[in-house]
C-alpha cells in the first residue's frame, strides 16, 4: 500500500471541519485508517464532505465492541441502542433463542450472539437491502436471516420458543422525519425511520404479536423516546406483557421491556395450550 502523505491528516481534518463535522479529528483518523491509497482517501473525504454518513464512507460502525458492516441505503446502528443489548443480557443471560426484528444491519443480533455464545439467532427485516447487509454481520454466529414484514418473516417453528425478542423498531413520528439530520433522512431508508402518526405504529404491532413467539419467561425489548415512553409501556401492557422501562443517562436511551410470565399470562397466546 503506498504511504499517505504526512500532510494528509491535517488536510483531511481541515476539509471535514469546513464541511461542519463536529468531530473532525476523530473522523479523520477513521478515514485515514480505512483508506488504502491517496486516491481512495481523496474519494472518501469527498463523500464525507458531500454529507454521506461516516459509517457509509468507511463501511462499518462500532457497536457493542464489534465492527458492524454497513452498506449504502442501510440504517446505521446507533450507540444508544447498545443499552437495549445490555438490558436483554441482564434479563436473559442464559438465552438460547434470539430474534433481532427490524434488524437493519443485524447489529443487535450480532452483539447478543457475541455475548451469549452458542445461540440460535434469527434476524429479520422488511428491507432486502438490510437483510443482505445483516447476513454478513450474523454469519459468524451461524445466524439465519429472513426478509419480510415483522413476524411474517419468521419461521413458524420459532413460535413459543424465543427467549430474547429485540426489536429496534422505527419510532420517529411521520411529521418529524423531515426534522432529522440530513445524514439520516437522505441516506437511510424511510421504512427504518418512520413510525407512523405518533411514532408507535410498528411498536404496537410488535407488542401485540410478541406473546405468540416468546417462551414463558422470554422478553421483548424495544427502544423508544422519553416522550413516547408512557404510550409504549401501555401498548406492552395491553398485549399482556409484564412491563417495565429502563433509562440510560449516559446514552440517553429508553428501553421498554415486556416479559411473558411463566404461569397464567402465557395462556393468552396459547403456548401452554399447544404444549399441554
Amino acid at each position: 500500500m503506498p504511504p499517505l502523505s504526512p500532510l494528509s491528516s491535517a488536510s483531511v481534518v481541515s476539509a471535514l471541519r469546513a464541511a461542519g463535522c463536529v468531530f473532525a479529528e476523530d473522523e479523520a483518523r477513521l478515514i485515514l485508517s480505512a483508506a488504502r491509497t491517496p486516491d481512495e482517501l481523496a474519494a472518501m473525504v469527498d463523500r464525507r464532505v458531500a454529507g454521506l454518513p461516516l459509517e457509509h464512507v468507511v463501511g462499518w460502525a462500532e457497536f457493542s465492541g464489534l465492527r458492524i458492516t454497513v452498506g449504502p441505503g442501510v440504517f446505521v446502528p446507533r450507540r444508544r441502542t447498545e443499552f437495549l443489548v445490555e438490558q436483554a443480557l441482564a434479563h436473559a443471560p442464559d438465552a438460547s433463542v434470539v430474534v433481532d426484528l427490524c434488524c437493519g444491519t443485524g447489529a443487535v443480533g450480532a452483539a447478543l450472539a457475541a455475548a451469549l455464545g452458542r445461540v440460535e439467532l434469527h434476524a429479520a427485516d422488511i428491507d432486502p437491502v438490510a437483510t443482505r447487509c445483516a447476513g454478513r454481520n450474523v454469519a459468524a454466529y451461524g445466524g439465519h436471516v429472513h426478509t419480510g414484514d415483522l413476524y411474517a418473516a419468521l419461521p413458524d417453528a420459532l413460535r413459543g420458543r424465543v427467549d430474547i425478542l429485540a426489536a429496534n423498531v422505527p419510532y420517529v413520528p411521520t411529521d418529524e422525519v423531515g426534522l432529522l439530520p440530513a445524514e439520516a433522512r437522505e441516506y437511510e431508508p424511510l421504512v427504518a425511520l418512520d413510525g407512523g402518526t405518533d411514532g408507535l405504529d410498528i411498536l404496537r404491532e410488535v407488542a401485540t404479536g410478541a406473546p405468540d413467539w416468546l417462551t414463558p419467561g422470554g422478553c421483548l425489548l424495544v427502544e423508544t423516546s422519553e416522550r413516547q415512553l408512557p404510550s409504549a409501556v401501555e401498548a406492552f401492557r395491553r398485549a399482556g406483557l409484564e412491563t417495565r422501562s429502563a433509562y440510560s443517562e449516559k446514552l440517553y436511551a429508553n428501553v421498554v421491556i415486556g416479559v411473558i410470565r411463566r404461569w397464567c399470562w402465557v395462556w393468552r397466546c396459547g403456548v401452554c395450550r399447544r404444549r399441554s
